[in-house]
C-alpha cells in the first residue's frame, strides 16, 4: 500500500513584479518526511517569489519528491513523470527524494527529467530553478503581511535527518544519510510560525524519532515534547511514528496532555522472531505486545496503526501464521501492508528471495483483509461518541456529491454535506456508515 500526498500552497499576499512569476508545482511521494520536505521547499519557493500551485495545470516548473522504499514506488515515479509531461511539454521537471539520491543516473536517462537532485541537494533546488529560467527575484512589499491559503491543516515539522539503525531492507540510511536531530530550540520557534499563520496541527516526522537527540546535550525526544508543549499554542501535536522499544512510561505519560493526539503509528513488519532478528529490528514479538498493550492501558480514545511487511526472505508459511496472529490479535485501527522487495545496497538484497510473487500475493491480500475488517471494527466501535475534529478540505465525490472532510485526534477520517468552515475544530457525534464500513465516517 503506497501513498500518494499532493502538497500545494498559495501565497496571498501582495508582490511587484520585476517579470512574470513563474508557477511551480510540487508532487510529493512516500513518508510524512517527504511532506515535511516539500513543505519547506514550497515555502523556499515563495520567499523567492514564485508562486506554488495547488494544480499541475500549465506549471512552468514540476519538481516530483521520490520515494524509492519498494520497486513500485520507483515505477510511480517514473510513471508521474511522463504523465505530467505529456500534459506540459514545455514545463521543466525537476526530479529529487529518495529514488533520485538512489539512482541518479538511471532517472537522467528518461528523456522527460531535465534536473534530478537528490535529498543531499534538495536545499539548492530554489536556487538551481532561478539559474536555469535566469530568473530575477521578485520584490515583495513587506507592508503586507504573509500567510498561507491552503486545504491542508496540518503542518509537517522534521525533528531529525537519516537513520542509524540499518534494518536490513531499508534503503532510508542510503538516501539520507546518518541521524542528525535539530534542536529544540529551531522546534520551537517553526510550530511558533505554524501557529501564527493559522495551522491548528504539527505533526513531527523523521526517520528514527525516538533517537532523537541523541547527538545533542541533555535532550530527548521526552524532553523535545515536553519542550513543545510549554512553549508553544498548538493546539494539536501529532507524533508521525515509534519503534516498541522507545515506547518507555515516561514518554506515555506525556500524553495526558489532550493536545497531543491519542494516534501511536508503531510498525510491526513481521510477528515472527527470526523474522524481525534476520530484518534487526530491536524488538521481539512479545515486546511489541506488551508495547501495544501498556499504550491501550494509558492512553483514552487511542488509535494504533502499523506497517507489515509479508514474504520477507526466509518467510515460511508457519513464520507467516505469526504475523497473521498478531495482527489479529492486536486489531489495528489501520496496516500498512507491504510485500518484500529487495532494494539495491542492503543487506536483504544479499539473501536468497526464497517466497515466490504468487504467495507474496497471497500472504498480502490476507493481511490487507484482515486490516480492513480491523479497521471497520475500530471505526464502529466510534459510532454515537463525541470527538473534536479538525476540518480540512472540501471534496466532491461522484456518490456524495460535495462534502468536507476532517481528522480527528485518534485519525478517523470524517466527512459531512454540512457547511464547514475549514481549518476550524468542532466537536461532533460520529456516525458509523454500514453501508460502505470501509470509508469515512459521518456527523450526525
Amino acid at each position: 500500500m503506497h501513498r500518494v500526498d499532493i502538497l500545494g500552497y498559495k501565497l496571498n499576499y501582495n508582490m511587484v513584479k520585476t517579470q512574470a512569476n513563474l508557477s511551480v508545482f510540487i508532487e510529493t511521494h512516500g513518508c510524512k518526511l517527504n511532506q515535511a520536505d516539500a513543505m519547506k521547499l514550497a515555502n523556499e519557493f515563495q520567499d523567492s517569489g514564485f508562486t506554488v500551485s495547488d494544480t499541475s495545470t500549465k506549471a512552468d516548473v514540476y519538481i516530483l519528491n521520490t520515494c524509492t522504499v519498494t520497486h513500485v514506488a520507483d515505477s510511480k515515479a517514473r510513471h508521474s513523470v511522463r504523465s505530467f509531461k505529456k500534459q506540459n511539454s514545455n514545463a521543466k521537471v525537476i526530479v529529487t527524494g529518495c529514488y533520485a539520491e538512489r539512482a541518479q543516473r538511471e532517472l537522467e536517462l528518461m528523456p522527460e527529467i531535465d534536473i534530478v537532485m537528490g535529498n543531499m541537494k534538495k536545499k539548492d533546488i530554489v536556487e538551481t530553478v532561478i539559474d536555469e529560467f535566469n530568473y530575477n527575484y521578485l520584490t515583495i512589499d513587506t507592508n503586507d503581511s504573509r500567510g498561507f491559503s491552503s486545504s491542508r491543516t496540518r503542518a509537517m515539522l522534521k525533528i531529525q535527518e537519516g537513520c542509524n539503525q540499518i534494518c536490513s531492507y531499508c534503503i532510508v540510511p542510503k538516501v539520507r544519510g546518518r541521524e542528525k536531530s535539530i534542536s529544540l530550540d529551531d522546534l520551537v520557534s517553526n510550530i511558533n510560525s505554524f501557529t501564527d499563520i493559522g495551522f491548528k496541527e504539527v505533526v513531527l516526522t523523521g526517520t528514527q524519532l525516538g533517537s532523537y537527540g541523541f547527538d545533542l546535550e541533555g535532550i530527548d525526544l521526552t524532553k523535545m515534547i515536553s519542550g513543545i508543549l510549554e512553549n508553544t499554542d498548538i493546539e494539536r501535536l501529532r507524533i508521525s511514528s515509534l519503534q516498541p522499544q522507545e515506547l518507555t512510561q515516561e514518554l506515555i505519560s506525556l500524553w495526558e496532555d489532550d493536545r497531543l493526539c491519542p494516534h501511536f503509528h508503531i510498525p510491526l513488519q513481521s510477528g515472527n522472531d527470526y523474522i524481525l532478528g534476520k530484518m534487526r529490528r530491536k524488538y521481539t514479538s512479545r515486546m511489541y505486545l506488551e508495547a501495544v498493550e501498556n499504550v491501550r492501558n494509558s492512553v483514552e480514545n487511542v488509535s494504533i496503526t502499523t506497517d507489515v511487511i509479508v514474504g520477507f526472505p526466509g518467510e515460511t508459511q508457519a513464520y507467516y501464521e505469526d504475523t497473521r496472529r498478531i495482527c489479529e490479535m492486536v486489531g489495528f485501527a489501520d496496516m500498512h501492508v507491504f510485500k518484500f522487495s529487495s532494494r539495491p545496497g542492503t543487506s536483504a538484497a544479499y539473501y536468497q528471495d526464497d517466497v515466490v510473487p504468487k504467495v507474496k500475493n497471497e500472504r498480502s491480500a490476507e493481511l490487507i483483509s484482515i486490516g480492513q475488517d480491523s479497521f471497520a471494527k475500530f471505526r464502529q466501535s466510534y459510532h454515537g461518541k463525541k470527538m473534536n475534529v479538525l476540518w480540512e478540505t472540501t471534496e466532491k465525490n461522484i456518490v456524495k456529491g460535495s462534502f468536507y472532510s476532517g481528522l480527528t485526534s485518534n485519525y478517523i477520517r470524517v466527512t459531512s454535506n454540512k457547511v464547514k468552515k475549514e481549518n476550524s475544530l468542532e466537536s461532533v457525534t460520529l456516525m458509523f456508515n454500514t453501508k460502505d464500513p470501509y470509508g469515512s465516517m459521518d456527523i450526525n
